[in-house]
């Protein structure tokens, strides 16, 4: 595996970012327009929803993922994203009700649920540990640039032609993600081939307790990336912002230079210093965010909201493959991503129904998110030890 390979980068890992990036482009491309979609199907009253169900699959299909990901192979649970999101992008234009595209978002899930466990677990067999760190933030880096380019992408093909062709673009990408796929080597040992019976899952294959304070971490840290997703569309238009991608754009921005610099200080000078230091201002961020009264601030705003994140997540990444165990390496990503799927989830839904689409609620909708970030940062000040990465 990983210890056999001469350079630390090569072809695969060029080709896991490239179609972390396509992937990542796909199903956010369709995100800043979801809400106005779902009120023009007349569920306003459900735009908590949208982002809540895609990640409650999302976290239910985390076990079986990991479970697939050590058993038949990184790459096949990789591909059953990207397909997932092929499909999804071209059933949307079919929802004529809001329970339709409830459910579809509902299916929808299963791409974030599949793909991204698989990357992760390849990644920590073709990276040694002392460049893990930066691995993941360079990682990070392409499914940032995708989380980037989607939006802007997707508000400006909706703006200029229509909602079903900006549908059928994300599907689009979504394929180039798994036509990638097929130019990558397996890298887990004696892959089985898939049964039926690999999809029965016990209760110590769902959680790996190895990886409970990055859990934590990630759980309390993306309630705030789940209140985002789904309030800052109707945040910008607030403000008088026409594309509604422009926030997501300028946060996604601001995080791309700062992965790759905080996955090799995490590995410099330990997981928990940056985390720190990311949960901190991630805190200040939403502070910040909930004082906006207009477009400028809201992107300054947004610009260091994408620092906190750019910081936090290969960080949290490359420390649960810290901790976990080679033969376990998909249960341990699986249950980190259950917590970021929870956070997320909660986020969007209590940020929803905080809001209930009235304008007054902004500031406090954005605040109680800031709570739950400082919850984090103090979790890691006060109750985790910080310990640089031991080379062995």
């Amino acid at each position: 595996m990983a210890e056999t390979v001469t350079r630390v980068y090569g072809l695969q890992f060029g080709l896991l970012c490239l179609s972390s990036f396509l992937f990542f482009a796909s199903f956010n491309m369709i995100i800043p327009e979801l809400p106005d979609y779902l009120t023009s199907l007349g569920g306003a009253e459900y735009k908590g929803l949208i982002i809540s169900l895609f990640t409650l699959t999302a976290g239910l299909s985390r076990p079986f993922s990991g479970k697939l990901a050590d058993k038949i192979g990184r790459i096949p649970v990789m591909v059953v994203g990207g397909l997932v999101c092929i499909i999804a992008g071209f059933i949307y234009p079919l929802t004529g009700s809001v329970a339709a595209f409830l459910l579809l978002r509902f299916l929808h899930g299963f791409s974030t649920g599949f793909t991204p466990t698989g990357t992760a677990a390849y990644v920590a067999d073709v990276i040694p540990l002392q460049r893990r760190g930066e691995a993941m933030g360079l990682l990070g880096l392409s499914g940032s640039l995708g989380m980037a380019a989607g939006p802007a992408l997707g508000g400006a093909i909706a703006n200029q032609f229509s909602m079903d062709t900006m549908f059928y673009a994300s599907s689009f990408a979504a394929f180039l993600s798994v036509a990638v796929l097929v130019r990558m080597h397996e890298t887990l040992d004696n892959p089985h081939r898939f049964r039926m019976g690999l999809l029965s899952i016990s209760r110590k294959e769902i959680f790996e307790p190895r990886v409970v304070s990055p859990s934590v971490v990630m759980l309390f840290s993306t309630f705030s990336f789940g209140t985002v997703l789904t309030i800052i569309p109707d945040f910008s238009e607030f403000l008088g912002i026409q594309n509604k991608g422009l926030f997501f754009t300028s946060f996604t921005l601001s995080s791309l230079a700062i992965r790759f610099l905080a996955g090799r200080a995490s590995d410099k000078y330990g997981r928990i210093n940056v985390l720190r230091v990311s949960n901190g201002l991630l805190t200040i961020a939403m502070v910040l965010i909930g004082f906006c009264v207009s477009a400028t601030q809201l992107l300054l705003a947004g610009a260091l909201f994408g620092v906190a994140v750019g910081m936090n997540s290969p960080t949290v990444f490359a420390w649960t493959i810290d901790l976990s165990h080679e033969s376990h390496r998909g249960r341990a990503m699986a249950t980190m991503y259950i917590a970021l799927e929870a956070g997320i989830g909660l986020g969007a839904l209590c940020s929803g129904w905080l809001y209930s689409n009235e304008a007054d609620n902004f500031p406090i909708v954005f605040w109680v998110a800031a709570a739950c970030a400082a919850v984090s940062f103090l979790y890691l000040l006060l109750f985790v030890k910080n310990r640089k990465v031991q080379l062995g």
